[in-house]
């Protein structure tokens, strides 16, 4: 405790985690130098890499004019080395040893206990090392001076041998099969030094282009030494919950994991989603679906999920294009993978795919043509990255598959500047790599963007509803009251089924359709929330075709009463995002994608079965208006329905209640005693417990 005092702490540094060179920082340790000899003395000449090996070879240039420099020892290595003769193969082609070779070997096996520091405007932004090479000069010029030498010995004594050409004898020769090789030799020869260092050596050299020090490219990329999100907390690995922090000391045991069955590699469980870490469930999400609005993203992660960090985890996975969030290329096509198509490994697979993405940045639209030119990629792969975010017109080509956002650009300046910077780098990386020309780079002029349908908000098209609305209301009014007419006309015993019948008058205006754009993105039949497929039935201001009507209905109710019976209380909120989820599944053309309102699904939740629940809750509360309507099944037709009426009156006087309250009450309405097991089942279904208090499903408050 005396030294904890007499060492106070004077300052307190924020730790971010950099992610942009991950895999890809190296850092070179350089042999000493003497103190005349400062780095800006030293020129790299060329910089070539084996990746794989994770092997650099340097040539770095020697100051000849340095008075350290001995001149004549220079000309007596060159000479040595190349001879009296001066060629393209010449070592040294000035006759004087002026550059010297580097060669790295690896300092540290296991490099995943270093990173790379920056400390700047009180923030220490840290980033993991790839790998950690020492540099030691290479003396294969020795070996080149002794192979001379060797030669001028051999070329001395041959001029001695005789000058007969007598024709040699002709020898009898025997030709030699080898044996089949064994498993255990092939392993054997496998192992061996020799067959470990020919495939090193066959592995090519990567020539590297060398940028200086102060270089405006150096510039550029040491930027990537700083966390690109900071400033929303980006680090996901820095900040976890008590719960995954738990996760990380104790484990689930491999046995546990074995038990779970393995699901289709195409089926996306949203349970199992939500038990993995934020960032695991964005990744998978974005894979998944691949374009996505953020609005869309935080609705799939469920309420109460923090903005700020969706926004740190979806920039490691994913990049803006027109507002909405594209998955990354390198997560579609992990590191040493191919095309299925064409066999082309995962990093010509990424370029292209950014080639394509960066055009969309550009312009709504993109030719095939154009981007199978550029990026010299077979058909069947061009395709691909188009289908991922775009969708096919006639004529016209391949438009992106979401609207602008104009709201999410407005909203987050910094995110959209931040991104704007990637994709400049990406776009000096896509100029190198293609030498795109000028008509490639610059978007297309206006009159040929004219010639495309005219992008509208969401605001202008419901305003567009709204007017075309009132135009036609008049029409419709008067049809509905001929149409009421003809129903009182009727005889006597239709008369007696009139009330049975529900006819729905919702305002213009006031009721607009509900949201069922969540999941644009899982389909590509689905464009703004609405499958384009020809079968589906247009709505004419909120009312479906006559015939179209039934089916809507028995759709509808057949998905509440399904819903109900898994759920038995559900709030406004929580039911409008499982609906969400259910349209998503549906084929192109289904008769509910022709406008779901949230009154008619409620006016359905009621005609189910189900009742609404008045939970008193508090005044402070911060639940949304959808948050504050409860509805419950009222009656399941199992032995447990009276237990569950008794707990939903409870609920509708309390908003939270002890578990001893809950049993004596069950015990007193019930008149029995009920065991440990029937409460737990009737808790279960209604229920969860939060803090000793137990609440009705969905009206918690954090």
């Amino acid at each position: 405790m005396a030294n904890e005092e007499d060492d106070p702490i004077i300052q307190e540094i924020d730790v971010f985690l950099a992610r942009s060179l991950l895999e890809k920082l190296y850092l070179f340790q350089y042999p000493i130098r003497p103190a005349s000899m400062t780095y800006d003395d030293v020129t790299h000449l060329s910089a070539k890499i084996k990746p794989k090996q994770q092997k650099v070879e340097l040539e770095m240039a020697i100051d000849t004019l340095n008075p350290n420099y001995c001149r004549s020892k220079g000309e007596q290595i060159a000479l040595n080395v190349d001879g009296t003769c001066t060629d393209e193969t010449s070592t040294y082609s000035s006759k004087l040893m002026d550059k010297q070779t580097f060669c790295s070997s690896q300092a540290a096996s296991n490099v995943s206990r270093y990173a790379a520091a920056v400390y700047k405007k009180g923030e220490l932004h840290l980033t993991p090392l790839h790998g950690i090479l020492q540099l030691r000069p290479s003396f294969t010029y020795l070996d080149k001076a002794d192979a001379k030498h060797r030669e001028r010995e051999a070329t001395n004594e041959g001029g001695d041998s005789s000058q007969d050409e007598a024709e040699d004898d002709v020898k009898q020769i025997t030709v030699r099969f080898s044996r089949p090789e064994t498993e255990q030799a092939r392993q054997r020869r496998v192992q061996s030094y020799e067959f470990l260092q020919k495939r090193q050596a066959e592995e090519h050299w990567v020539h590297l282009h060398y940028y200086g020090l102060k270089d405006s490219r150096s510039e550029h990329e040491r930027q990537y030494l700083f966390s690109q999100g900071h400033g929303l907390a980006e680090n996901t690995e820095l900040i976890k919950s008590p719960s995954e922090y738990l996760m990380m000391l104790m484990p689930p045991s491999i046995e546990e994991e074995n038990d779970k069955p393995m699901a289709p590699s195409n089926v996306l469980s949203m349970a199992q989603l939500r038990t993995l870490p934020l960032a695991d469930q964005i990744k998978i999400l974005m894979k998944n679906v691949k374009v996505m609005p953020f609005a869309n993203l935080m609705s799939l992660l469920g309420s109460g999920t923090d903005s700020t960090a969706v926004l740190r985890c979806v920039q490691q996975v994913a990049l803006l294009v027109q507002g909405n969030w594209v998955v990354k290329s390198d997560v579609l096509y992990p590191k040493d993978t191919s095309s299925p198509h064409s066999g082309v490994p995962a990093e010509v697979l990424c370029r292209g795919r950014d080639f394509v993405m960066w055009k969309f940045t550009q312009d709504r639209w993109v030719v095939r043509k154009e981007v199978a030119a550029v990026t010299k990629l077979c058909p069947e792969d061009v395709k691909d990255f188009l289908e991922h975010m775009s969708v096919a017109r006639i004529n016209k080509g391949w438009e992106f598959m979401l609207p602008y956002d104009e709201d999410f650009v407005k909203k987050h300046p910094d995110i959209v500047q931040r991104q704007h910077m990637l994709w400049m780098g990406i776009q000096a990386k896509l100029e190198k790599v293609y030498n795109l020309l000028k008509e490639h780079l610059a978007p297309k002029k206006q009159e040929a963007q004219s010639a495309h349908p005219l992008l509208v908000s969401g605001e202008q098209r419901v305003s567009m509803a709204k007017a075309k609305a009132k135009q036609n209301y008049g029409q419709l009014e008067k049809e509905f009251q001929r149409q009421k007419a003809e129903m009182k006309s009727n005889d006597t015993s239709a008369k007696t089924d009139v009330p049975s019948i529900r006819i729905k008058e919702e305002p213009v205006g006031a009721e607009e359709p509900m949201d069922t754009s969540a999941f644009e993105g899982l389909n590509n039949g689905l464009v703004n929330g609405l499958h384009t497929a020809e079968g589906s039935p247009e709505p004419v201001n909120g009312h479906l075709p006559g015939g179209c009507i039934d089916r809507v209905a028995q759709e509808l109710k057949a998905f509440v009463s399904s819903t109900f019976k898994k759920q038995f209380v559900l709030t406004l909120s929580e039911l409008k995002r499982l609906f969400n989820l259910h349209l998503a599944s549906l084929p192109p053309g289904h008769t509910l994608f022709s406008g779901i309102s949230d009154k008619m699904l409620q006016d359905m939740v009621l005609d189910t079965g189900c009742k609404q629940i008045l939970v008193p809750f508090p005044p402070q509360t911060a639940a949304s208006p959808d948050e504050l309507k409860v509805y419950a099944l009222w009656e399941a037709g199992d032995t447990y329905d009276q237990h569950r009426q008794v707990l939903l009156e409870i609920f509708s006087r309390n908003y939270r209640v002890r578990r001893n309250v809950i049993q004596s009450q069950l015990s007193q309405e019930c008149g029995e005693d009920l065991n440990k097991q029937e409460v737990d089942r009737v808790l279960k279904d209604c229920c969860v417990s939060y803090g000793g208090m137990w609440y009705l499903k969905g009206t918690v408050q954090s």
